[in-house]
């Protein structure tokens, strides 16, 4: 050690500049590269604010090759040195540092590292359970870094705005008991009382509503939420959500705060949103995109053509409309020379989503043809072609099925042709309000009315006495917050009236007796003066990931869970202990014979390996967001 050591503080990797030149420093982080040139070696080092050059001579700076002989990548090192400008030369410009050089004076080993099962620098030399199995090495990697450092900043900058708003941050119960959010509840057993349960929370839903009843009037909480439902790229068993509650608004409120939070957060990404954003019903959206979360970047329509085709010979057209159901078709520039092979994977695209199949109609030399010919009249084409306004060259597809299932496979396939064909805008970037959703959609195979969002969305007001005459007419004060084709959030105002939140419960069959078993304390609330209120759930691991353009949320959440809501690290979920279950008051249905060992504390009770038992079996004591 040398004396000036202490004086010296830390300097992060990537801070360091030219108008260093000349001072000395102390860095402390692991090597990403080395080389070696002759008696020159070379050391890039790297921690969370970037890298810088560390070079010394082995005949000048004995005592440094000395110490850093051994050294390979990811070993971690501290190196004190003086700041130099590289000759001309030797600039990188692809590094922030790349106009200097640390030439080190004195070196240490801090810590070693074993063979890396992957490298830091790509990843995509190994496999993603490899990445995630070892996530603390693949956290190293820059892009990750970077992404985990724009969720603090969107975090950050989320919470000044909203306080300078006048939000309260406050938290709410992650065991609650369990409630109908649209999703199954992980369960936590109760060691005091046996048989009963906590819920770890969908959503805040209902302790949101309970501040402004309380009289907090501006709620805000980043908030843990868990679903136990199927994964995919973007949804995961436990995420993150900007979750708001607000007292004495209404909709504009809402879309205001969220355009202004917008304004604040993504140009910390490079993104400048343009406000306001542009509003699409929720039937409007359907009909002409075939989403309530539309890709505005694709610059193609969908067409209902179902009374230009009334009447004609096709029977699958006579059949569809007969029976309640839609014709509609997606007129595509120039894509009339499509190959048969296109078009059987444009069928199977539309069949994925319930689609029979997908026809065509094609405008060439002047003639409009419809794949099945003889079965338009020809005034049925020529009003097709001028309602979908067909050029030579030009084709529509076109779908038969009912009204979901046509705006689904359609919606489908007007992303995919918009991309085949040139017509979408892929560096834009697209906000809009989707609104006027349905308060509730009709479950036929059960015959009943489910919520949309959730029970606790109020209906349009001037919709109230159609609750019990025509509930698929009534429409809610729901919204949605969308950028191309991905729901950042959504909300609703709620229902701040009894008499009101009692009728919606009825309407999707909850009773007075089972209303009072799970939300008395909700329905109490509410008699007590509550206040006009509603909120909104941002997804922060989403908006995370689209502001970083990430593919996936793992790769902006620290420790995420696989495809089969496991984590490869920590090999959780994991057999627990028969005594941990006995005293729980749990007895597995059908555990297996198989002791893995006694556990950490040296106890001789064996654990069994419930891999195959199931989670949740018999009760040995029967004493019993937001969507």
């Amino acid at each position: 050690m040398t004396e000036s050591q202490p004086t010296l503080r830390r300097s992060p990797c990537g801070s360091l500049t030219a108008d260093q030149v000349g001072e000395r420093v102390l860095l402390k982080a692991w090597v990403h590269r080395r080389r070696d040139h002759g008696g020159v070696t070379f050391l890039d080092l790297r921690d969370r604010s970037g890298r810088v050059q560390v070079v010394f001579h082995a005949d000048q700076q004995k005592v440094v090759a000395e110490a850093l002989s051994p050294v390979r990548n990811e070993w971690v090192v501290e190196v004190e040195g003086t700041v130099g400008r590289r000759v001309p030369s030797a600039v990188n410009p692809n590094m922030a540092t790349g106009e200097i050089e640390i030439t080190a004076e004195r070196a240490e080993v801090l810590a070693e590292c074993q063979p890396m099962p992957f490298g830091v620098d790509g990843g995509a030399d190994s496999s993603e359970e490899t990445r995630l199995r070892y996530r603390y090495l693949d956290l190293r990697r820059e892009n990750l870094q970077k992404a985990i450092q724009l969720r603090h900043a969107v975090t950050l900058e989320t919470l000044k705005y909203l306080d300078g708003e006048g939000f309260l941050n406050i938290e709410t119960p992650m065991l609650t008991r369990s409630t109908p959010e649209g999703a199954r509840d992980y369960l936590v057993p109760s060691r005091v009382h046996h048989g009963e349960f906590f819920a770890l929370p969908q959503s805040p839903q209902i302790f949101k509503q309970i501040l402004m009843i309380s009289g907090f009037e501006r709620y805000v909480q980043i908030a843990r939420c868990f679903r136990d439902e199927d994964l995919r790229a973007d949804r995961q068993p436990e995420f993150t959500q900007i979750d708001l509650e607000m007292s004495f608004i209404d909709e504009e409120d809402v879309y205001q705060l969220v355009e202004g939070l917008f304004a604040r957060i993504f140009p910390l990404a490079g993104i400048e949103p343009e406000a306001p954003y542009r509003r699409l019903g929720y039937d409007e959206a359907m009909l002409r995109f075939g989403s309530d979360r539309p890709d505005l970047r694709a610059d193609l329509e969908i067409h209902d053509i179902t009374e230009t085709v009334t009447g004609s010979t096709f029977r699958a057209f006579q059949a569809t409309i007969e029976a309640g159901g839609v014709v509609r078709a997606l007129p595509v520039p120039q894509a009339a020379a499509a190959s048969r092979k296109q078009l059987n994977g444009w069928v199977e695209i539309a069949q994925r989503y319930g689609a029979q199949g997908v026809l065509t109609l094609k405008q060439r030399d002047g003639l409009t043809e419809f794949q099945v010919k003889g079965t338009l009249s020809e005034e049925q084409l020529t009003a097709l072609r001028e309602q979908l306004a067909l050029n030579d060259g030009d084709m529509a597809l076109v779908v038969a099925a009912s009204a979901k299932v046509a705006a689904a496979s359609l919606g489908a396939l007007r992303v995919e042709l918009a991309k085949e064909y040139g017509h979408f805008r892929e560096d834009d970037w697209e906000f809009l309000w989707v609104t006027d959703f349905p308060l509730v959609e009709e479950d036929p195979e059960n015959d009943r009315w489910d919520a949309m969002h959730h029970p606790f969305t109020s209906p349009e007001p001037e919709h109230m006495e159609l609750l019990e005459t025509d509930p698929g007419a009534v429409r809610s004060r729901a919204y949605d917050v969308v950028l191309n084709g991905n729901e950042l959030g959504g909300g609703s105002i709620r229902n701040h009236r009894l008499d009101v939140q009692q009728k919606v419960f009825k309407l999707i069959g909850i009773d007075d007796s089972e209303a009072k078993e799970r939300f008395g304390f909700l329905l109490d609330a509410l008699s007590y003066g509550a206040p006009p209120h509603g909120g909104l759930a941002l997804g922060l691991d989403r908006l995370v990931m689209l502001m970083a353009g990430a593919t996936s949320l793992r790769d902006v959440i620290p420790f995420p869970k696989t495809a089969s809501a496991t984590c490869l690290m920590t090999e959780a979920p994991s057999a627990v202990g028969l005594d941990q279950l006995q005293e729980l008051g749990i007895r597995l249905a059908k555990p297996q014979a198989v002791a893995v060992g006694p556990d950490a504390l040296g106890s001789s009770e064996p654990k069994l390996d419930t891999t195959e038992a199931g989670v949740g079996a018999d009760v040995a004591d029967s004493s019993n967001g937001e969507g």
